[in-house]
């Protein structure tokens, strides 16, 4: 596949952090008296790839106080996930040092406000990507926030790489093509390619640059 640039999904994609996103909506549960929900790695796994908003009206449709909850979920993630963090897939940073010396690397996601910054500080990445954007940062949908990346450096050939439906279908939304990360969270009917460990990339893509 010919491309120019990468633009990268984080959660399933690059790391697993589910087990500390476990703790921090169990505690956020707990901290506002809501007793009777909890979450599991089962249930927030098959919620991955949507915004917050999305997977707490999945998990919880029925609670009232939707924009209190997320306030203290967002404050709670801002502070516990630079100690929890998660754990980089096989092969990931030495993949992504070898691509970054070719063509520029971008990252996107649909987390929350400072879920970007955690990522990027917990595993040392702040110099390997020349952009991000996240839904919580800007409130746009991933196909937005991919599409500004595509036009704001006149990327001609790019390619998204994600591991949900809602990853394809935002590459394909933005007019680009998906390659799909099959060892992450979701299944993907219609992408452009398959992965199976991250290092394939470097066979899987030709570089324009």
């Amino acid at each position: 596949m010919l491309c120019d640039s990468l633009i990268f999904d984080m959660d399933g994609t690059l790391w697993d952090a589910v087990d500390s996103y476990i703790k921090i909506w169990n505690d956020t549960f707990e901290q506002l008296g809501i007793d009777a929900e909890r979450v599991d790695r089962k249930r927030l796994m098959g919620t991955m790839g949507q915004t917050l908003e999305q997977i707490l009206t999945q998990l919880v449709p029925n609670l009232t106080d939707k924009e209190t909850f997320l306030k203290v979920l967002d404050a709670n993630e801002t502070a516990m996930m630079p100690v929890l963090g998660g754990k980089l897939y096989p092969g990931v940073l030495d993949t992504l040092r070898q691509l970054g010396q070719k063509i520029p690397l971008f990252l996107v996601s649909n987390c929350g406000s400072y879920g970007l910054k955690n990522f990027l500080h917990f595993t040392g990445m702040e110099n390997i990507f020349r952009d991000t954007r996240s839904h919580g940062e800007n409130g746009l949908s991933k196909a937005m926030n991919i599409k500004q990346i595509v036009d704001l450096y006149s990327l001609q050939h790019a390619v998204y790489v994600g591991d949900t439906q809602t990853d394809c279908n935002s590459a394909h939304q933005a007019g680009i093509p998906m390659i799909w990360a099959a060892y992450g969270f979701g299944n993907v009917t219609d992408p452009d390619a398959v992965i199976h460990s991250f290092p394939e990339l470097l066979q899987t893509i030709q570089t324009a640059q």
